[in-house]
């Protein structure tokens, strides 16, 4: 049997949770169906997301299709949790991209497309929902062929679409209209098929079209877009049917290293920490020792997902998901065995809001901080920080939905009450040219036992930062180098003006030791010094975040919407009108972005619609945002050297 790992995909609310609930009840995997209303569905299993009704957290399942095993995976369908989404992408053979009947083309199905195409991932449509009042199949089916620059396939007859009488059937692809437009399609990308398509029809065999759509839906050139409605069954027996015969799977070699990533971690009944681990090649048992970042890591259990269920195992093989325990120090994102196969996927849009959290009885500011690092083993992007004079505690965001989830998750898990202050932006710092320092030993003004130089040099953008040794590794003992490396990238957290330095090579020119007397220690605290030093020698510069944006506004709207996006500094990069509705794409600073969230339904009678996402960083203009240190300050040496006294 083969195995494919299949994720469902959505803007909130098109039906992706119900589509899953669905194709588990058709594959036999459950015997009664759940709903979202209801809040009993298979895969939401959080308590928020049965009270709210959306998907937070991915969740697998597995079912099986003839000859192949499916692997699930049901994905967040609120931007808010993108990260979320983009940590299930790089495990995904193929994809379903569920597209309401009756809202459409959204915001968030823009996003999770471009992804898709950007990662190479096959994937087909679901146009779900062709039972509602005020389906519009055949302009979605447009829609989607203009507004996200595809070529979906119709394979679906859709009849009395809009109510209960709703009748979808598979399209026979040997009868026009289909066997005309499908040849068309699939003659676009092959010469061959374009040939016979006008010269010998009679070559253009089912079988012949077939293998043709096989073909170019696993090279993702073209789109089968499927109808039905997911709660009432429509349409779900061809759906099937594809996920079988049309969706391709990736064929590892067993005999390769073990190589694989954890996407999730949850808690067990005891507490014990459950790692998912999609294994991408090679196989691993039972107390297995495998590498993990933070060191090795014996297995002392194994669940595989098998319809429906966690199977205990003993042994797990290429393009599985199962769940690992005894992975103590794991957090999510962590790579297993040999990282290159999974490193080059690996593509997360950073947070650009940050927030203060607190809790509402100070006494439970250390219960606060401990419960939020559990979470952030779930989540590795919250990116905690605190301040350690204040007790202050910081955390990332992608949205302000995140504190709703965050303050629910707090309080049902860990009893806490908290508030948050108002969302502020996270700026960078980029080095603006080289610099370099040493601090030599039994030296003034070093009060270390170690010497240490250091040169820092400018990355490429968006490649981050890096570490090089340029000395004879052979003097000291290795951990002496690694923590002068840890200490690097913990420096580079806090640049000159406090924030994150990013894009940034540090090659160490020298090291010495006094043995027996240095140790470890005394690299680990002088390296902040002299990074400090060579920062403040290369200069930084402060960048902010900048979005790219695509907005859908009525076309009578557009002088009030240019106008917010001019006084907001936006740039444009596409203006388009087409019967009569108006889209727009650009860029501009995350700063602005809420204020033209807030005054875009006023300006285009509730019709306009933003969907944004991180771009890039730019220097910014104008005063710059200092940030106070949340700890020990490298570049204030005195009060550096306090602290550690």
């Amino acid at each position: 049997m083969r195995t494919l790992n299949l994720g469902i995909l959505a803007h909130v609310d098109a039906g992706k949770t119900s589509l899953t609930e669905r194709l588990l009840f058709d594959t036999g995997v459950i015997d009664r169906l759940g709903s979202v209303d209801a809040g009993n569905t298979q895969t939401d299993s959080l308590d928020l997301e049965r009270q709210r009704g959306i998907t937070i957290a991915a969740a697998v399942v597995s079912f099986t299709i003839g000859n192949v095993t499916v692997n699930l995976i049901d994905t967040p369908g609120h931007p808010d949790f993108i990260a979320e989404i983009e940590r299930i992408l790089q495990l995904l053979d193929a994809a379903v991209v569920v597209v309401s009947a009756v809202e459409g083309v959204q915001p968030q199905t823009r996003v999770l497309v471009r992804a898709l195409r950007r990662l190479g991932i096959p994937f087909v449509f679901f146009i779900n929902k062709v039972d509602r009042l005020g389906t519009r199949y055949d302009d979605v089916l447009k829609d989607i062929a203009t507004q996200l620059a595809v070529h979906p396939v119709a394979m679906s007859d859709v009849r009395d679409a809009g109510g209960r009488l709703a009748v979808v059937e598979a399209a026979d692809i040997a009868s026009d209209p289909h066997f005309s437009r499908l040849c068309e399609v699939l003659a676009a990308n092959d010469e061959a098929m374009l040939a016979d398509y006008v010269l010998h029809p009679e070559r253009l065999t089912r079988q012949r079209l077939e293998r043709a759509l096989v073909d170019q839906v696993a090279k993702s050139l073209i789109h089968p877009a499927f109808a039905g409605a997911a709660t009432r069954g429509l349409g779900i027996p061809a759906l099937i049917s594809a996920i079988e015969t049309l969706l391709p799977s990736r064929r590892p070699n067993p005999d390769d290293p073990v190589s694989g990533t954890i996407f999730k971690i949850e808690r067990g009944w005891g507490g014990e920490k459950l790692a998912y681990l999609y294994l991408a090649s090679g196989t691993i048992g039972i107390r297995d020792d495998l590498e993990l970042p933070s060191g090795p890591a014996k297995i002392s259990s194994l669940q595989l997902f098998r319809d429906g269920r966690a199977d205990k195992i003993t042994q797990v093989h290429a393009r599985q998901i199962a769940k690992v325990g005894g992975f103590t120090n794991a957090r999510i994102g962590d790579w297993v065995g040999t990282e290159t196969s999974l490193g080059s996927l690996r593509h997360f849009a950073p947070p650009t809001l940050e927030t203060r959290i607190r809790p509402m009885r100070p006494s439970e500011n250390a219960a606060l901080w401990l419960a939020l690092c559990q979470l952030a083993e779930q989540d590795p992007l919250i990116n905690l920080r605190s301040n350690e004079e204040t007790g202050d505690i910081y955390v990332s965001l992608y949205g302000e939905v995140q504190k709703e989830v965050i303050q629910a998750m707090l309080s049902s898990e860990f009893g806490l009450d908290i508030a948050f202050e108002e969302s502020t932006v996270i700026y960078v710092e980029r080095p603006v040219g080289t610099g370099s320092a040493v601090e030599h030993i039994f030296k003034e003004p070093n009060p270390f036992l170690a010497t240490v130089g250091l040169r820092v040099e400018p990355r490429p953008e968006g490649v981050g930062n890096s570490f090089a040794l340029e000395v004879d590794v052979g003097q000291m003992p290795a951990s002496f180098y690694r923590a002068v490396e840890e200490a690097c990238f913990e420096t580079l957290k806090e640049g000159l003006f406090g924030w994150q330095v990013i894009d940034c090579h540090v090659a160490m020119t020298s090291a010495r030791q006094s043995s027996p007397a240095t140790t470890a220690v005394d690299f680990r605290r002088l390296t902040p010094l002299v990074l400090a030093s060579a920062l403040s020698s290369a200069r930084t510069i402060l960048c902010e975040p900048i979005e790219h944006f695509h907005i859908e506004i009525p076309a009578t709207a557009l002088t009030g919407v240019h106008g917010l996006l001019a006084k907001s500094g936006a740039s444009m990069k596409k203006s388009l009108i087409d019967g009569g509705l108006a889209r727009l794409e650009g860029i501009v600073a995350s700063s602005m972005i809420q204020n033209i969230q807030r005054q875009l339904p006023g300006l285009s009678g509730g019709a306009g619609a933003m969907d944004h996402a991180f771009d890039h960083y730019a220097p910014l203009s104008g005063s710059q945002r200092l940030r106070e240190p949340a700890g020990a300050n490298p570049f204030d040496r005195a009060d550096y050297l306090r602290r550690l006294r």
